[in-house]
């Protein structure tokens, strides 16, 4: 019988805007509504932004207290904080959401520094040693972000320091530019660079991610989607929101002969608790 498919919801992220696309949503309340929606569809698992009421991303605790409390009140849905927040953010800055209270039960680990557009996503050793420690030191589970190769490679490296424990959960973000791109051939590269009792997420950017979620979860793993990664449906048709995009995955899902998990079976799966 196949494992159940882990689909999570990243409904804001940090650089798509309401010009981009009006459904976004920004306050703690319409981020509960719209985790709630999403947990409807099919979601278990909420990748969690903030910000401000103008707008801007944050990564300020107060703010991200308050999404995860008006969440919680709402569904029972897995959140996972991030991070890496928004280029050029400072390492005390992008830790703040691992202050709340109860901690979160996860959080991404950035694998790397890449050029991001036009841009440079700085993630050097010593961030990531020291962002593991304070998950660890809070029972916080983390998602190992990777967005290209030698990301994988570096956390093979950490797991060598013990920095990080496997097996762990992976997440391969395909499409940004600057990273490794989308395509099938690419995927099973990166799959096959895995360590035994590894599970991975695929998050593909813009028009990709509902292709590179139906491919990864007929290789046996799980997918990201959301207004964070693509704001679009369809060619040209605006999604309403993030839990269009995850019903759409948990028909591909569906298709691919995988149930969709519950919150319970992603926390067991991911080996939390």
């Amino acid at each position: 019988m196949s494992t159940p498919a882990i689909l999570t919801a990243a409904i804001c992220g940090a650089e798509t805007t309401r010009l981009m696309t009006p459904h976004l949503p920004i306050t703690a309340d319409e981020l509960g509504e719209e985790a709630a929606r999403c947990r409807e569809a099919g979601a278990s698992v909420i990748h969690l932004h903030v910000r401000r009421d103008d707008g801007t991303p944050t990564q300020d605790r107060a703010l991200f207290q308050k999404a995860i409390d008006a969440i919680r009140r709402r569904c029972d849905v897995l959140v996972q904080t991030s991070t890496g927040g928004a280029v050029g953010m400072s390492a005390d800055e992008r830790a703040q959401p691992l202050e709340c209270t109860p901690p979160p039960e996860m959080a991404t680990l950035n694998a790397g520094s890449l050029n991001f557009g036009d841009d440079v996503f700085l993630n050097p050793f010593p961030l990531v040693r020291e962002f593991a420690r304070r998950m660890r030191e809070k029972g916080i589970a983390y998602e190992l972000e990777c967005y290209d190769v030698g990301h994988v490679e570096a956390c093979l490296r950490l797991a060598q320091e013990g920095v990080i424990a496997l097996p762990a959960h992976f997440d391969f973000v395909l499409g940004v530019r600057g990273g490794i791109q989308a395509s099938e051939e690419n995927l099973r590269f990166l799959i096959g660079k895995l360590p035994a009792g590894c599970t991975f997420n695929v998050a593909g950017i813009g028009r990709a991610q509902l292709a590179m979620a139906e491919l990864a979860l007929k290789l046996g793993g799980h997918a990201r989607c959301g207004l964070e990664d693509n704001v679009y449906l369809s060619k040209g048709v605006l999604a309403k929101g993030s839990f269009e995009l995850v019903g759409k995955v948990a028909e591909l899902a569906r298709a691919a002969g995988r149930e969709v998990a519950t919150p319970a079976q992603a926390r067991q799966i991911l080996r939390l608790g």
